[in-house]
């Protein structure tokens, strides 16, 4: 299997591997995400130790480790750990060895001293080692607290740190090249760009019947990924899927999940807390205002995403095998509307991407959506996208219908920008297919509106 993407992870890991000195990365992020993938197509030239950690008792785990060093099933057992990883220094003292423990939580867990002990080696060898450790794990919260954080024994040890996220739209294209473009989009709005999900979409069939295959069929890749998840990381998994799901349908402000979960406020956001630390849900604020009481709560996964949105309430049908039905009666149906998120989330990554290639017409830093009060209609007004520097502002607005994108949405836009108070404002709507010529024959003698199609966005 091909490997795509990375380069800036693997360009750095090669930089830390040719150094004459020790080196320790952290990499780490949630399950599926591509994290061993990344490791292997790293080591796959280099010396390297391959350890991965099982939820399994610390004697079991030091005999898979001795094996791994020696090389052989039936290399000997080491006395314990500390014997195990001083061979390891031992190793690399006049040669480059990677050292790699994945799922470093499960080890963590099944020997509480681990860290500790990999501390006092780090600390007596490094300055005369070659060693390249790597520890990684899924358990964002475990990584970032026991292995990132100031209590720590390891904290301030690592020499570079890795939180690998799902690819971007456009770094997802090479896995679905055969697609239209389109489809591309909706293949990327049911997959979030985790990489494994990627891997499983077969080329040879259409949208529709990848969807049907990989989640309305019982047997299907993805028909209970979403809750064997939840299952592994979360204790009252029941309690979690009321809350995504409610999420998944719209609820997005604390009360109305409180409300649709039959859930105190302050219990509901215990919960909600969790699923921001495994990266499901993210918590978003108004462009400008990040104490704004006015936050909202929104999935951060796709896949999950769609999967609470059109498995989970239909699970019986598809269980009875009614997949096919599922699809041409709710997915089908009701598409447009889950995608309109998804173009608006793809949107915001074409403006980091434009603004790599310096071809935005000022810096952005930071770029968010708006939602609030209009002084002008006296009504709740949003800008999907929205981003000041100085004197000069972008607005966006994002549109996922099949039809033309008229003049009634630039007109809309133009009033919504007039709430901020800025001097040159730069005017941007992004369509899924067109715009009808009215709108595209409108006064644009100063270059200030900018109309854009998701095909023209690829190319």
């Amino acid at each position: 299997m091909a490997f795509y993407g990375r380069n800036k992870e693997l360009s750095k890991l090669e930089e830390m591997y040719h150094s004459k000195c020790f080196e320790f990365a952290v990499i780490y992020g949630r399950r599926r995400v591509g994290k061993t993938t990344l490791i292997r197509e790293f080591i796959k030239d280099k010396r390297s130790i391959f350890f991965a950690a099982s939820e399994s008792t610390a004697l079991e785990n030091l005999k898979s480790l001795s094996k791994c060093i020696g090389g052989s099933s039936s290399s000997p057992v080491f006395n314990d750990y500390e014997s195990a990883f001083s061979a390891i220094f031992d190793l690399a003292k006049n040669e480059r060895v990677v050292f790699v423990i994945d799922e470093y939580p499960y080890l963590a867990e099944s020997y509480r001293g681990i860290s500790s002990i990999l501390q006092i080696l780090i600390d007596h060898n490094k300055d005369k080692s070659k060693l390249k450790l790597i520890l990684c794990g899924s358990s964002m919260s475990f990584m970032e607290n026991q292995v990132l954080g100031y209590k720590s024994p390891l904290y301030g040890r690592r020499t570079a740190q890795f939180k690998i996220l799902p690819f971007t739209f456009f770094d997802s294209l090479p896995f679905f090249t055969n697609f239209k473009t389109v489809d591309k989009a909706l293949i990327y709005g049911i997959t979030g760009g985790i990489p494994e999900y990627l891997n499983k979409i077969n080329q040879k069939k259409d949208v529709r019947q990848n969807i049907i295959d990989l989640f309305l069929t019982p047997s299907g890749h993805f028909f209970e990924e979403p809750a064997n998840l939840i299952k592994q990381e979360l204790r009252e998994p029941s309690t979690y899927n009321v809350i995504i799901e409610a999420i998944a349908f719209g609820a997005a402000r604390l009360n109305d999940i409180s409300s649709k979960t039959g859930m105190e406020s302050n219990k509901c956001a215990k919960y909600l807390k969790s699923l921001i630390t495994l990266g499901l849900i993210k918590k978003e604020y108004p462009y400008g205002d990040k104490l704004s009481k006015k936050s909202l709560y929104k999935l951060d996964d796709f896949m999950f995403r769609f999967w609470y949105r059109f498995v989970f309430p239909n699970l019986s049908a598809i269980t009875a095998g009614l997949g096919a039905a599922v699809y041409d009666n709710e997915v089908e149906e009701q598409i447009n509307t889950y995608m309109g998120f998804i173009f608006e989330d793809i949107c915001f990554q074409w403006f980091y991407e434009q603004a790599k290639q310096n071809k935005l017409p000022f810096f952005i830093g930071d770029i968010g959506r708006w939602w609030g009060a209009s002084r002008i209609t006296h009504s709740q007004a949003e800008i999907d996208i929205m981003t000041i520097r100085n004197d000069e502002a972008i607005f966006a607005e994002c549109k996922w219908k099949n039809s033309a994108i008229g003049i009634d949405v630039l007109n809309e836009l133009k009033q919504k920008s007039n709430l901020f108070n800025c001097n040159k404002k730069y005017l941007y709507i992004f369509a899924k297919n067109k715009f009808t010529s009215e709108l595209l024959n409108t006064d644009n003698e100063k270059g200030l509106i900018k109309l854009i199609t998701l095909s023209e966005m690829i190319e």
